[in-house]
């Protein structure tokens, strides 16, 4: 009874009334529905985006990994071949040859079967090919697949010479994101829980646009100064002879400082969301400020710290300038990282700006490099999902 007291009734209104309520019901809303829908196209573009760029890069790499790839081996063959040859002999210039390897001839395709110095026995017209003359000066090209268990199971990184494991790349880039993470989470932190719980109105008011310049600083120029003052810092402190001049502790330590902005503004966030009478509570029962905030407030604000943290190293292990110019530009398997190691974003732009062929195995390995990359970061994304949605503490 008491439910339908609340809803009017139109029935014993004026005229006007209900003719108004009439009109109401019936206005067309033409501005919200033309935003509506200019947010649901950007909703569906984002995703369309996304879909591309996923596309693109697996389809490159899926040609990266089953398409027989060709590389001119610099030799050339320095007699006629007649239809008949399985034997010959090439330049002793150019890329070194093995057995069993594939090599193309103008189009037909061969397969070494043995080596005497300077002297190939083949087997000819192999994939299909046609068994062709050819002549003095024909240029030998090499074939090249890679496959995923030498992707994946080796540790040594040098298209050039055929050479594509990828941890020693992989290695490299979690150990520049470790060194920032060492360095941005802490601090990142201590700086949120200050502006949080201690900072006046007047501290906040300068320390908060002093981490958004920190956070509009161009990459490239944390990339030199990772280069010019990290790094003779860390030379001083530890030796010359410890700490190259190009090194990944130096360029992770800079990715620190370029998502320490990142990590206090949403871990600030996430404290200040919390609830004024928890730490009223806290208060009552005795707890200082700092107690209430390590033991209260933080546990409080845990899932939205933890995404805070997660975004951040994903964007640790996508950063490109500061490891391109400061980290070294030749890749390396090793845990020191006082040592020169080239990550993976910093050989995605040292290939694609050099001098590469388009379609070159070269080329397309860094399709299959910015793949896995995708997925590492994706897969720190939907980590952070599942950390909110677990540890979300909702409050009324």
């Amino acid at each position: 009874m008491a439910e339908k007291e609340l809803i009017p009734d139109l029935s014993m209104a004026q005229p006007d009334v209900q003719v108004l309520a009439k009109e109401l019901r019936k206005r067309p809303r033409v501005g919200e529905t033309v935003i509506q829908a200019f947010l649901f196209l950007c909703g569906a573009l984002s995703i369309l985006i996304t879909l591309g760029i996923v596309y693109e890069l697996g389809k490159e790499s899926l040609l990266f990994f089953t398409r027989q790839q060709w590389e001119l081996s610099n030799k050339a063959i320095v007699e006629n071949i007649e239809r008949s040859y399985t034997a010959f002999d090439v330049e002793k210039e150019g890329a070194t040859l093995a057995v069993d390897q594939i090599i193309k001839i103008n189009s037909e395709i061969m397969r070494i079967t043995a080596i005497d110095g300077s002297r190939l026995s083949v087997e000819r017209g192999v994939q299909g090919s046609t068994i062709k003359p050819h002549e003095t000066g024909a240029l030998i090209e090499t074939g090249r697949r890679v496959t995923l268990k030498e992707f994946f199971t080796t540790t040594d990184w040098n298209p050039q010479i055929g050479q594509f494991g990828i941890w020693a790349l992989v290695n490299s880039t979690l150990m520049t994101s470790l060194a920032a993470t060492i360095v941005a989470l802490p601090l990142g932190l201590m700086v949120a829980i200050y502006l949080s719980e201690y900072a006046s109105a007047r501290a906040r008011s300068i320390i908060k646009p002093v981490l958004e310049v920190l956070a509009g600083i161009p990459t490239v120029v944390y990339g030199y100064f990772a280069l010019t003052f990290m790094t003779p810092l860390l030379r001083f402190i530890l030796g010359r002879d410890v700490v190259d001049i190009y090194n990944t502790a130096s360029a992770g330590i800079v990715i620190g400082i370029l998502i320490l902005p990142l990590v206090s503004s949403m871990s600030e966030d996430a404290l200040s969301a919390v609830p004024r009478s928890l730490r009223e509570a806290a208060y009552g029962l005795g707890a200082t400020k700092l107690e209430t905030a390590v033991r209260v407030v933080v546990p409080a604000a845990i899932s939205g710290i933890a995404a805070a943290f997660i975004v951040a190293i994903s964007r640790a292990v996508g950063e490109t300038m500061i490891v391109s110019i400061a980290a070294g530009a030749g890749s390396k398997f090793t845990f020191n990282p006082f040592e020169a190691a080239e990550t993976m974003t910093g050989h995605i732009v040292r290939i694609s700006g050099g001098d590469l062929s388009y379609d070159s195995i070269d080329y397309n390995s860094i399709f299959a490099i910015g793949l896995l990359l995708f997925f590492m970061t994706l897969s720190l994304n939907i980590f952070s999902q599942w950390v909110v949605r677990k540890f979300r503490e909702e409050y009324e």
